[in-house]
């Protein structure tokens, strides 16, 4: 490998939730959580998708809610589409908005400044507890899937009640996407007690097995 391949830190930061560190190896960035691996800059093909898919069905002119900033490559598919009228982006993480916003600005600078988004500084199931207003598009990417957690908490976004609760905030022809690195027999279960269609996408990945968009709804 040559020395300018080799992964190095370039923040480290301890938060109430856990050791973050960014680290660059080449070209690219790396996100590591309490020393396990969670995402990097490599490919996003799937995460793209997690919006792509999710507004192929959605109403239109929609309101869209996307759970988790990562490196900004749903954001990034949310904004090149002319159709969401407004963008929440909601990351429990402040120094995850912020590296990206440092470290990542050939994306985040046009991104983040596009008129339609708004970035929120919150755990998105407290988020959306607290907010009540009806939604139309929620895209879920919080863990690296339903049953393999980042935050033991978030556990709790994927159960029947929490699905249940979504469903009532979308309505009649909302859409829920949810991201997983692999498939979840249990959670598509537990999307089709709460949703009337349930899509299982795979998303081919440079290596290893398929990544996963869920797309659940209520059609007409």
């Amino acid at each position: 490998m040559h020395p300018d391949e080799r992964p190095h830190v370039v923040e480290r930061c301890q938060t109430e939730l856990g050791e973050l560190v960014l680290r660059r190896c080449g070209n690219h960035h790396e996100l590591i959580s309490d020393g396990m691996f969670v995402m990097d800059t490599r490919d996003g093909r799937s995460e793209r998708a997690l919006l792509e898919q999710a507004l192929a069905v959605a109403p239109p002119r929609p309101r869209v809610v996307i759970g988790g900033l990562g490196f900004g490559f749903s954001l990034e598919a949310a904004v090149a589409s002319a159709a969401p009228t407004s963008i929440v982006v909601v990351e429990v993480h402040r120094q995850i908005i912020e590296w990206n916003r440092a470290h990542l600005p050939e994306r985040t600078s046009r991104t983040m400044a596009d008129p339609r988004v708004r970035v929120v500084c919150a755990d998105v199931g407290e988020w959306l507890d607290r907010n009540d207003s009806h939604l139309d598009v929620v895209c879920l990417d919080i863990d690296n899937g339903p049953g393999w957690f980042m935050l033991p908490r978030n556990e709790a976004i994927y159960s029947d009640a929490r699905l249940a609760r979504i469903g009532k905030r979308l309505g009649d022809r909302g859409v829920l996407a949810v991201w997983s690195a692999d498939l979840s027999p249990a959670f598509e279960g537990a999307l089709r007690r709460s949703f009337d269609d349930v899509a299982t996408h795979e998303i081919p990945v440079a290596r290893g097995a398929p990544d996963i968009v869920y797309i659940a709804r209520r059609p007409l």
